[in-house]
């Protein structure tokens, strides 16, 4: 697998990081707040907290996933399937919540599936 694509591969797994930063660890942030377009007192409540925390791990672990088909097993097969999985779960959000999703959630996937198929 060629550098460009471990390169955007990595700078999802990022991402997928600071989503899970956000969502986790600083649930209740200002920071939190604005990026998912809610107020602190929302995110403070007990229901919300748990569902984002608990969302936030499942974005930590597909990061960690990105990581490991990309640097660790070297499998573009591998890089590819999770591309297309953020994709699809990106276009979701796109049509059940806020159309930027796409592009906020999706766009470095899709440079890295389109490096892919190139490559």
């Amino acid at each position: 697998m060629i550098f460009i694509i471990k390169l955007f591969a990595v700078l999802t797994a990022l991402e997928f990081f600071y989503i899970f930063y956000l969502e986790s660890l600083a649930t209740t942030s200002a920071s939190t707040a604005r990026v998912f377009a809610m107020t602190p007192e929302e995110l403070a409540r007990p229901s919300v907290k748990t569902l984002f925390k608990n969302q936030g791990v499942y974005n930590g672990l597909i990061g960690i996933l990105i990581l490991l088909a990309a640097l660790v097993f070297v499998s573009k097969i591998a890089v590819m399937c999770l591309m297309g999985y953020i994709i699809l779960v990106a276009l979701y959000g796109a049509l059940t919540s806020q159309p930027a999703i796409l592009f906020k959630q999706g766009s470095l996937a899709i440079i890295t599936l389109i490096l892919c198929v190139i490559f």
